[in-house]
């Protein structure tokens, strides 16, 4: 009975020296993307309140801490610095002052950011100084310093936490250069993003030996749509074709989505993106257990509502004095115009919005013609005094303005292809006459959308022309005159003005539509602005005083009995 009690003892003391060699470890992974300047549950530029916005999001994450602690990691991926006017005072107004965004994810604690496009946007004095202002790395592995050849920005983070260590690779989609002035991202050069993947998981694999791989991808994931030579949305692609990754987190594209996904070796790859303005998070929990030499993992991922949670009353306390600030600078009166603008009938004829912004775009450049589009897809500018939010409705981006030197075939063939993603080839009147997108039977068909960005319908100014919507790319422009009655010609070069996305090619109205090369696009461009658009606009308005904007009428569709019926229930789908 002795030996027998004892042999049970020994038994038992080893049961209990396995058990406790068993240890496992909670994470929680929290991801903020695109959240385009909107820290406030406040849209400063319509004057109301809004969902969203970083305070809700402090909020989640100080309850989640609650029960992680420092197992809570943090992180934004990109396009934080463009977007609201809380941003844009810090970015251009109040350069003083430490930067809203900095002092707010330090505030919050995040581990580590990604830059984003409309992050590089804002140009080097904006974002290098955030860079500095953040208590933690804002990582670009693939954004490379043209003097060193090495990467600009901290290419990874190692995070540690109860003996796990994380690796965290940050990667921008590289197609800027089609998008931005290259005085924004002067002395940078823009890797592939999978080139860049595959050089930087070896490094760390060999170097750092991480537990777990987090890919942080300021990139969207449908990489059949290119722009010109870069892989724009390669974040999926990455996490197929490169090995390592366990989390790939996603943004740029606005699109939520979470779901696992194969990669070439046969394992699976958690990829998340929480969509944008805050308005939900990539909420995910890593469990490790390990027992001796053996380790397992489990990841749950899911995106979490950020409106279900109230605005951070500590947060909401500590930027009071910021809040304020840029409510006094929206408040500025800058001038007064006599009718109401808005930009749904742009979609459909010449309209006083659009026009508007071409009458502006000729008096500040001086150019022949002038090319807009609109760039928010319903919104308004109500009769009456002019405010400083008004100027984010009237024009969203901080976009510059260019001249640029386009052949009269080059400015026919670039409506040609403008019209042609705007507009569907009518066959009948009880066709649509707008372009949009088909509707699944998954799909809410209350409204519609959209087939491509409204942002790249452009139309111009300067000439007197029609679109044919029966008729195929190619043949739906007619254009009849300059608009003062002398003759418009195929081979005559004119000025036109435009601004800088569209004249880096963003969109590739240029290079698709007018057959430019990419890399001719430069030598075209014959005056810039120094200042944004927007700065332009706001001045030419605060020395007019009194505006009455109208439209110019120098466009229409035809045949007009076809287009009035398609126009009128397409307005309807639309905006009903």
């Amino acid at each position: 009975m002795k030996r027998l009690i004892s042999l049970i003892m020994i038994l038992a003391a080893g049961f209990n020296t396995i058990n406790a060699q068993e240890h496992t470890i909670k994470l929680k992974i929290v991801q903020t993307s695109d959240i385009h300047g909107n820290f406030f549950p406040y849209d400063f530029i319509n004057r109301k309140a809004w969902g969203g916005s970083l305070a809700r999001v402090h909020a989640f994450a100080e309850e989640q801490r609650k029960t992680f602690g420092e197992n809570l990691i943090l992180l934004d991926n990109g396009d934080i610095l463009q977007g609201q006017p809380s941003v844009y005072y810090y970015n251009f107004i109040d350069t003083v002052s430490s930067h809203l965004c900095a002092d707010m994810l330090n505030f919050m604690r995040y581990d580590a950011a990604n830059m984003g496009n409309h992050d590089i946007e804002t140009g080097h004095a904006v974002y290098d100084r955030w860079v500095k202002e953040c208590n933690f790395p804002v990582l670009g592995a693939n954004i490379i310093d043209t003097k060193t050849g090495a990467p600009y920005l901290p290419p990874y983070k190692i995070i540690e936490r109860d003996g796990i260590k994380i690796a965290v690779l940050g990667l921008i989609t590289p197609a800027i250069p089609a998008w931005l002035a290259e005085n924004l991202w002067e002395g940078l050069q823009f890797e592939d993003m999978e080139t860049s993947a595959r050089k930087w998981v070896k490094i760390i694999q060999e170097k750092e030996k991480p537990d777990i791989l987090i890919g942080l991808f300021h990139s969207g994931r449908d990489a059949s749509k290119n722009t010109g030579k870069w892989n724009e949305n390669a974040s999926l692609t990455v996490a197929q074709n490169v090995p390592g990754f366990h989390i790939v987190l996603m943004g740029h594209d606005h699109r939520q989505f979470c779901q696992n996904v194969p990669n070439c070796e046969g394992n699976y790859v958690m990829a998340v993106n929480p969509g944008s303005n805050g308005n939900a998070v990539s909420d995910i929990d890593i469990t490790i257990t390990k027992n001796g030499n053996e380790t397992s993992m489990n990841i749950d991922a899911r995106l979490t509502d950020m409106n279900k949670y109230e605005p951070s009353k500590e947060f909401m306390a500590h930027f009071k004095k910021q809040y304020d600030d840029v409510d006094n600078f929206v408040k500025q009166k800058i001038g007064t115009i006599t009718a109401s603008l808005d930009t749904r009938p742009a979609y459909f004829g010449s309209s006083a919005f659009i026009d508007f912004i071409h009458t502006l775009q000729l008096a500040i450049s001086g150019a022949d013609i002038s090319f807009a589009a609109p760039l928010s897809f319903d919104a308004t500018i109500d009769k009456g005094d002019i405010y400083m939010s008004d100027m984010f409705n009237l024009y969203k981006y901080e976009n510059m303005l260019y001249v640029m030197e386009l052949t009269g075939k080059e400015i026919k063939d670039y409506l040609e292809y403008s019209y042609s993603i705007w507009t569907r080839q009518m066959t009948s009147p009880d066709d649509s006459l707008l372009l949009l997108k088909d509707i699944t039977p998954e799909e809410d068909k209350s409204h519609a959308i959209f087939a491509n960005p409204s942002y790249n319908f452009d139309s111009a100014a300067g000439i007197i022309y029609t679109v044919d919507v029966t008729k195929p790319q190619g043949e739906k422009i007619s254009i009849s005159s300059m608009d003062d009655g002398t003759p418009f010609l195929m081979d005559k070069t004119y000025k036109v003005a435009i601004n800088s996305y569209r004249g880096n090619g963003g969109g590739e109205l240029l290079t698709r539509g007018a057959g430019i090369p990419q890399d001719q696009l430069h030598a075209r461009i014959v005056f810039s602005t120094d200042k944004d658009l927007r700065f332009y606009l706001m001045e030419y308005i605060r020395k007019q005083g009194t505006l009455s904007p109208k439209a110019l009428n120098q466009w229409r569709f035809i045949p007009d009995e076809w287009v009035k019926q398609a126009a009128k229930r397409d307005y309807d789908l639309l905006f009903k």
